[in-house]
């Protein structure tokens, strides 16, 4: 099985590109008025819809995978997520061990997912690696946290190259990845490179009410040691840049393009429309905020714990896609695409990266008569 194509024109990769440019300059126009204030806004009106969002498009566009690991899977990986939640919780409390109970949580969902998506002959390396990575993260996890925290916001890069091979030529592929590329690794390495210093804020009047002067907010995103350096301006600048972008596409640019990606989840759990998905993610970053108004520090503590499994599930997704990658021939086609058919014909079951039902991507469906579940909310 195939990764299904769009069946009805798809967007212009140009179009969209520049649609990301003017985004990516709106970011870091707010960015460089004030780190501080462009994080704290963010993570109040959008932090916890946009996880709900990349959840149901996750469930969605790899549906096929979650039918491919099995229950047994599922159900160790949801105990695994709770216990990294608890440990997220107790920090307050308890401290570095909750600290240590998360790192090593965190990293047996790793080694579990491993043991399941990724082939036999490429286990031991994979094992390997995570050991090496799991024995910095103990020896320093505050820094894991943080690298933790850095490399997702940029791993929504993956997603969007994925979706990219449903735009319909490989020119407009080319263009719409360079632009993921280049406000994913160019701006924040121009950032921290000292270009944008002359212009970098960190004025907390916008947020002054919440978060004081932004020192714990700062401290939750770099280093303790560099904090209030040049270096630690740039730092926040970047995470600050990161974070809107990374909210941004999962809240405005996937329900619009790919509504269609939990298309699978809505026929096996009729009663989560998409709607009923917007109104869940509303209520959710409605009391998000009152909290996050009334005590910043808790509620940003209590978000970052209920939002933490969404950043596990998605190593999980990760790991399979690179599991799955293949250089391809020069056939035309996406290397996913040819690598997805290949694995196809070696190995005839189903591909746990397609969807399990067919889904267009944001593009509209030729089903007759027409889908009476149609909404607004599904289509923008």
């Amino acid at each position: 099985m195939t990764v299904p194509g769009p069946v009805s024109p798809a967007p212009r990769g140009t179009a969209l590109a520049l649609g990301f440019v003017a985004t990516a300059a709106g970011a870091l126009a707010a960015t460089l008025a004030s780190s501080v204030a462009t994080m704290v806004v963010g993570v109040i009106l959008l932090g916890v819809l946009h996880a709900i969002l990349e959840l149901r498009y996750v469930a969605g566009r790899f549906s096929g995978l979650a039918l491919g690991v099995g229950r047994r899977f599922l159900g160790v990986l949801a105990l695994l997520l709770v216990g990294v939640v608890l440990s997220r919780l107790l920090v307050g409390l308890v401290g570095r061990p909750a600290q240590a109970a998360e790192v090593v949580l965190g990293y047996a969902i790793v080694c579990w997912a491993i043991a399941r998506v990724v082939p036999a002959g490429r286990r031991r390396v994979a094992w390997a690696l995570t050991g090496l990575a799991a024995t910095a993260s103990l020896v320093w996890p505050d820094h894991h946290l943080l690298g933790l925290a850095y490399l997702h916001l940029v791993a929504v890069l993956a997603f969007l190259w994925d979706w990219s091979r449903t735009l319909p030529s490989a020119r407009s592929r080319q263009v719409f990845r360079l632009v993921q590329l280049a406000w994913a690794t160019i701006i924040p390495l121009a950032i921290l490179l000292g270009t944008a210093d002359a212009w970098l804020g960190t004025d907390t009047a916008v947020v002054r009410s919440l978060v004081d002067d932004g020192h714990a907010v700062i401290e939750g995103v770099v280093s303790p040691g560099i904090a209030g350096t040049t270096l630690g301006t740039r730092l926040l600048a970047v995470f600050a840049f990161l974070q809107t972008m990374h909210l941004l596409v999962w809240v405005v640019f996937f329900p619009r393009y790919a509504p269609d990606a939990g298309a699978d989840l809505e026929r096996r759990l009729p009663w989560l429309t998409g709607a009923r998905v917007w109104a869940i993610g509303f209520l959710a970053a409605a009391l998000c905020a009152v909290l996050l108004v009334s005590d910043y520090t808790s509620g940003a503590a209590l978000h970052d714990a209920v939002t933490l499994p969404h950043v596990y599930v998605e190593v999980l997704v990760l790991l399979a896609l690179v599991a799955r990658y293949r250089p391809r021939a020069d056939t035309g086609k996406p290397a996913s695409v040819t690598a997805i058919e290949r694995g196809r014909a070696e190995m005839p079951v189903q591909n746990h990266l397609a969807p399990a039902g067919t889904a267009t991507y944001g593009r509209a469906r030729a089903t007759e008569g027409g889908d009476p579940r149609s909404d607004f909310f599904r289509n923008v």
